[in-house]
């Protein structure tokens, strides 16, 4: 990849070739629930299970994307993306897709946020299959990895020399601002080993963190002969989905203050809290684009020379269609212009960052949320299916014709 050259107006440039996509998932806009001989999956039993979901949604019909398909093609050419990050239920089928698309796609993930899938789905039960036991849920963690590793094996088998492999990670950077006790710092590295190293480690070294809590880590005798040597084998590209940190600092688990919350490593005398200086998005997440930039140069260091994608990145805001018919999402153009500088200048500082992937094309079901949190840039009528662009669509366009990201106003600098 060539080096991004300074632009002379102020504007953060991206390097020539870089990818600029958007991203989906198949259970969150697909519908055809049954269409075609499709089976069950987990989301299509969990999300019938009452009390599951808010307001009994389902991803029954969803976006209609898999009959819709040449009309969300068609607005994802009129904003000038190059690609399109979609997913297929597929456990066990790796080699049976990749021989129907290989010649195709080219670039493969073969498992999305396992972290989320084994801590929300097998230990607190809220996501899909609703699950809620630790060892479990430490079962599904080795297992989601050793599945990455087997899936890139039979990619590799079925498209050889065309198909380039890799993982999605949700990762957290894990802050502590200004010097504090030993205590925090220990936290620190709990809480990082459990987000995010338990995950990274595997991949890049072929070991789990011993920085980790115990129950989150697979039992010895869970791990076979070979399995760590399947896990590890090199990736072609690490996907990054980011939406926000964590932050710790002193504090009384048992007398929180406002913003506080107990911290999930537990250990005493230490919370997690969100700084008032922070935006929230309406999913309570934290606003820092920083945290995209301490991640990507993390990695850089990390994992030197390894391609890097933000996969996923993005925000639910509260958006309606106005008087004149328009979606005017201002707090998503604002989160996309701060996250798209914060890339810019991890490229700059020596991240080898690819692409990057907005989330999402399309408002979708979201999860156990339902269809209350609207996360697109292009807003969904789900009554009546109708696609209006947004002004983040808009804005988004304008940064892939340019091939950069203009200045940040001075205050949000």
């Amino acid at each position: 990849m060539t080096t991004a050259v300074p632009s002379t107006d102020g504007a953060l440039p991206f390097p020539d070739g870089f990818t600029w996509g958007a991203a989906t998932a198949a259970y969150q806009i697909e519908g055809a629930a049954d269409a075609d001989g499709k089976g069950p999956s987990v989301w299509d039993t969990f999300s019938h299970t009452p009390g599951k979901v808010r307001g009994g949604d389902t991803g029954d019909i969803a976006c209609n994307a898999y009959h819709r398909y040449p009309e969300d093609a068609g607005l994802m050419a009129s904003l000038g993306l190059g690609a399109y990050r979609f997913s297929v239920s597929w456990p066990e089928y790796a080699a049976i897709v990749a021989e129907a698309l290989g010649d195709r796609v080219t670039r493969w993930i073969t498992v999305n946020e396992p972290q989320v899938v084994a801590s929300h789905g097998y230990r607190a039960g809220t996501h899909a299959p609703g699950v809620r036991d630790l060892a479990a849920a430490a079962a599904a963690t080795h297992h989601l990895l050793l599945g990455h590793g087997l899936a890139i094996q039979a990619l590799r088998a079925a498209a050889p020399g065309r198909a380039e492999a890799g993982i999605a990670l949700d990762l957290h950077p894990v802050l502590v601002p200004g010097d504090g006790p030993a205590a925090v710092e220990q936290a620190r590295l709990v809480t990082d080993a459990d987000l995010n190293a338990l995950f990274l480690d595997p991949l890049l070294h072929g070991a789990y963190p011993a920085a980790a809590q115990p129950h989150l880590l697979p039992p010895d005798a869970l791990v076979a002969p070979g399995d760590m040597e399947t896990i590890s084998q090199p990736l072609d590209f690490l996907g990054v989905n980011y939406y926000s940190p964590v932050y710790l600092r002193a504090g009384d688990p048992g007398d929180l203050r406002r913003g506080e919350e107990p911290a999930r490593c537990g250990l005493p005398g230490v919370v997690e809290y969100r700084p008032d200086s922070l935006e929230r998005t309406p999913m309570g997440w934290l606003v820092d684009p920083d945290g995209l930039y301490d991640i990507l140069l993390r990695l850089a260091k990390d994992a030197p020379g390894l391609a890097l994608y933000v996969t996923e990145n993005g925000c639910a805001a509260e958006d309606y269609v106005g008087p004149d018919g328009a979606v005017n999402d201002f707090e998503r153009v604002s989160y996309l212009h701060k996250h798209l500088a914060a890339a810019a200048r991890a490229i700059r500082d020596g991240a080898n960052l690819a692409g990057y992937y907005v989330w999402s094309l399309l408002d979708n079901f979201e999860w156990a949320w339902g269809y209350q949190k609207r996360f697109g840039i292009v807003f969904v009528d789900f009554g009546t299916q109708r696609r209006i662009p947004k002004a983040s669509a808009r804005f988004y366009a304008d940064v892939i014709r340019a091939n950069a990201v203009p200045p940040l106003p001075r205050s949000t600098r």
